[in-house]
This record gives C-alpha cells, sequence and structure tokens, in this order.
C-alpha cells in the first residue's frame, strides 16, 4: 500500500506564532509514519512560506533559514505544492493538509479559504466555523440563539479608539461612558480575533479601561469589553461534524495569575490544568451538551475546545469562548482531554485526518 502525502503547515503571522511551532512537534510526532509522508511547510512570522526538511529543524529552531518556498497551488485541478529553490522550480502532489496554526491568518478562514479553492481535503473546521469561531464578537451573536448564557458585553472599534486617543468623536470619555453605562468593574477588554489572550486585560477604574482599550487596538479592528465572571475556567474538547459531534469530559484551569494570559498559559509553572474536576451535580453534562451545541451552531467540523465558567455565586454556566484550532503541546487541554477517554494523541490525530478525507465541499 502507497503512502499519502501530507502537508503539515505551522508558523504563521499571528501572535500565536512560537505556540504553533511546539503543537506542530506534538502532531509531528503522532503522524502514522507508516502511512503518510510528511511534508513541512513553516510560515514565517513575516508571512514567508518555506519548505522545511525536518521535524529536527523545527526542534532547534533554524527552519527559518531555509532557502526553499513551498506554496499550495489554488488551482483545483493540480492538488499540489509549488516548491521553488535554488535548482528551479519544482511541484510535489499532496493528498491531505494537516494546518498547526493558531489564531489569526491560520485559525480565521483565511487559510482554510485556500484548502477550499484547492479542493484537497484539510483537517479542521471550516471557513464559516473558522472565521466566527476567530471572532468572539460575532460567536456571541451565533451563541446567544441558543439559549446558552454567556458574560454581557460591549463592542468598541479599534477605529473609535484610535480617533479618540487624537482628540477626534466620539471621545474617550464618550467610549468610557458607554461601556459603564453596561458594565461594572472590574471588566475585561479583549481583541475579538487575537488568541492566547494576546491584548487582554482586566480593567478595575477608567484608567485601566482606557490602558486596555489602546492595548486591545494594537491588536485587532474589534474590541469586545465584558463583564468579569468569578468562577472556575472550565473547558471541554469536541470532534466530529455539525450533525455527528463527540464530547470530552471536562478539565478546570488553574491560573497562577489573576486571570488565564498568555504568561499564564505558557510560561507560568504554576497554572495547572486539572482533568475530570469535581462539579455540582448536573454541571459536567451541562458543559458537554453546550459544547456540542455551540460547535454545531458555528457549523463546526473536525476539532473545537469550548471554554467555560462556572459562575461562584450562582453554579450557572456561562460560555467564554471557542478555539477551533485549539494548542496541542504538552500542556494543552484539547489533547489531554480525548486521552482521558481513551483515545490516544496517536488516535486523535489518524481520527482528525481521517474526518479531513471525509470533508464534503
Amino acid at each position: 500500500m502507497s503512502k499519502q502525502t501530507i502537508a503539515v503547515i505551522f508558523g504563521g503571522q499571528s501572535s500565536e506564532h512560537d505556540i504553533s511551532c511546539i503543537s506542530v512537534q506534538t502532531i509531528a510526532k503522532a503522524i502514522n509514519k507508516d502511512k503518510y509522508d510528511i511534508v513541512y511547510i513553516g510560515i514565517t512570522k513575516e508571512g514567508h512560506w518555506l519548505k522545511v526538511d525536518s521535524l529536527f529543524d523545527i526542534e532547534n529552531g533554524t527552519w527559518t533559514d531555509s532557502t526553499t518556498s513551498a506554496v499550495i497551488s489554488p488551482d483545483a485541478t493540480k492538488k499540489e505544492i509549488i516548491i521553488t529553490s535554488k535548482q528551479g522550480v519544482t511541484t510535489k502532489h499532496i493528498d491531505v493538509i494537516f494546518p498547526v496554526l493558531h489564531g489569526m491568518y491560520g485559525e480565521d478562514g483565511t487559510i482554510q479559504g485556500l484548502f477550499e479553492l484547492a479542493k484537497i481535503p484539510y483537517v479542521g473546521c471550516g471557513v464559516l466555523a473558522s472565521a466566527a469561531g476567530m471572532d468572539k464578537v460575532y460567536t456571541k451573536i451565533i451563541v446567544d440563539d441558543l439559549g446558552i448564557t454567556q458574560a454581557e458585553y460591549v463592542l468598541v472599534r479599534a477605529e473609535e479608539v484610535e480617533g479618540a486617543t487624537k482628540g477626534g468623536s466620539p471621545t474617550m470619555d464618550d467610549l468610557v461612558a458607554r461601556v459603564e453605562a453596561k458594565l461594572e468593574y472590574p471588566m475585561f477588554i479583549k481583541p475579538s480575533k487575537a488568541g492566547s489572550s494576546k491584548g487582554v486585560s482586566k480593567a478595575h477604574n477608567k484608567e485601566e479601561l482606557v490602558a486596555g482599550l489602546k492595548v486591545a487596538a494594537e491588536h485587532d479592528t474589534k474590541i469586545l469589553v465584558e463583564r468579569n465572571v468569578v468562577g472556575r475556567e472550565i473547558e471541554c474538547a469536541v470532534l466530529g461534524n455539525a450533525v455527528n459531534v463527540e464530547a470530552s469530559g471536562v478539565g478546570e484551569i488553574l491560573a497562577a495569575a489573576e486571570f488565564y494570559d498568555f504568561d499564564a498559559k505558557y510560561t507560568n509553572a504554576e497554572s495547572k490544568t486539572v482533568i475530570s474536576p469535581e462539579l455540582p451535580d448536573g454541571k459536567t453534562e451541562e458543559i458537554r451538551n453546550a459544547a456540542k451545541a455551540i460547535f454545531s451552531a458555528v457549523d463546526g467540523y473536525g476539532l473545537a475546545r469550548v471554554d467555560f465558567f462556572l459562575e461562584k455565586e450562582t453554579n450557572k454556566v456561562i460560555f467564554n469562548e471557542i478555539n477551533t484550532l485549539p494548542g496541542f503541546t504538552s500542556i494543552s487541554m484539547y489533547p489531554m482531554l480525548f486521552k482521558e477517554t481513551g483515545l490516544s494523541i496517536e488516535e486523535q490525530v489518524e481520527k482528525q485526518i481521517q474526518l479531513a478525507f471525509e470533508r464534503r465541499y
């Protein structure tokens, strides 16, 4: 039986570039080498697509030294990579793509659109689910119709913040008044489409709100200002498609910092994850059912991690966000949750590849 060729794409232009370079190592090691030949394509922070010779080059960080470019041809009759080196231009047929890209230009539907144009099977959510899931504001709009509780919020445009900073209208006082009319301090300020909590801050007063708006405006065109929810951070992993979706058990985040920001996630050893935490009766199933409903509502495919709060005072399950291409590092919740159900990382990766082949265009 001849092997199929899988293109594994990693890196990317988002703030989560470095996390992608770690996730890809976990996934690459889990791919069945008896079934697939792997072609690595690394995208630099500047957006240059490079052919990477080996996993070793990714592990030691030298992959960006490659002088060979590799891009996906959008020609649906070709299903190939165009490789350009000092020796000239060649092509290589590929059967399936595994994008290991988090955040903007990888998890937001943009690169998925390229895969759709090329008619190449690919792992993960499609254009709509990726775009909607990446954009926290539009995810909230979709979830509003499901009757699932989520935190109250106010939308602020980065253009408004930038204009107010320069003395334009609306003024910064106008923006603050709009937010304060609906929300009480403390509150969270989040770029609508930034991932791994980049650009996220917590405001306890007007001064911190203004500072947080300015920081968030550097990361996205839309800013979500959201009610602070005091409670436990609970996550659930899902796989399948919008009709047939399977949910894992749940996990809990014990953040070392005041909130689970980028440093708390990836650099603070005091942050911990707990698989199958004790929750009040019925809450685990409520979270699992809500995760499946949200995945279906955004037209999810392949995999996603859905995040919730269990509010301290009320025990209400409150939806936070969905990640359509969650981290796959050694400390990432998604692979650990399904591993707890008896599905090894190797089996998870193979399942995602098979779902890619089953995708209907």
